[in-house]
């Protein structure tokens, strides 16, 4: 399916089933939010990244507008959808201040692999125990799928991207696991060089070695 949506381009990275809280205060986005939400429709939110318009992005559901302000901002309450492929930035609208554009929305797999999400989120916790984090998920384990903690897992813009592109839960589910196992060994070296440091200009009972 290919259609035309009003976009609102930002440097964030929203996954489907995703809930998102946004401040707005531009008049353009004020305008499409507005618009939308009067008319009960979407509108996408494309990745920037490095000051550029990234080619996928998510569908957005306003679900509720929790405040306006005197000057017509707005506190709302959003929902991640779709991940769409965009086709073609609009940048200007007859008589209107936002962006649109036109994109098709890729297939996306959300299967389960109960395993392998079992492994990940035991690396998952054993990095957050490592960082003195605490971290709790509004789902059952066994409810849980990628998107649900790929936010969780200290991934960069450019790495959360990544994962957007990737269209089968297995596929995200590796990335977030090569992910854990490449920086899990660094946090434990840290662990032990802090505690090397700790030791250091203390009094210490060694044992002989029998030399």
């Amino acid at each position: 399916m290919t259609n035309f949506i009003p976009v609102f381009p930002l440097g964030i990275v929203v996954y489907p089933g995703e809930i998102l809280n946004l401040h707005i205060f531009e008049p353009r986005y004020k305008q499409l939010i507005s618009e939308c939400a009067a008319a009960g429709k979407p509108f996408g939110i494309p990745v920037v990244v490095n000051d550029s318009i990234m080619d996928h992005g998510t569908l957005i559901s306003i679900t509720r507008i929790e405040k306006t302000y005197d000057d017509g901002k707005m506190d709302i309450r959003c929902l991640g959808g779709d991940v769409f492929r965009l086709l073609e930035y609009v940048a200007t609208i007859p008589d209107k201040l936002y962006s649109g554009a036109i994109v098709t929305y890729p297939q996306n797999n959300l299967g389960h692999h109960p395993e392998m999400l079992r492994r990940i989120l035991a690396a998952l916790r054993q990095l957050h125990s490592l960082l003195s984090i605490e971290k709790t998920y509004k789902k059952p384990d066994h409810q849980l799928r990628s998107y649900d903690i790929a936010h969780h897992a200290g991934l960069n813009l450019e790495q959360e991207y990544q994962l957007l592109l990737l269209l089968r839960e297995d596929q995200r589910l590796e990335y977030l696991k090569r992910h854990l196992h490449s920086v899990l060994p660094v946090l434990k070296e840290m662990e032990t060089l802090k505690e090397r440091v700790k030791l250091n200009g203390h009094f210490r009972e060694l044992k002989s070695l029998g030399f």
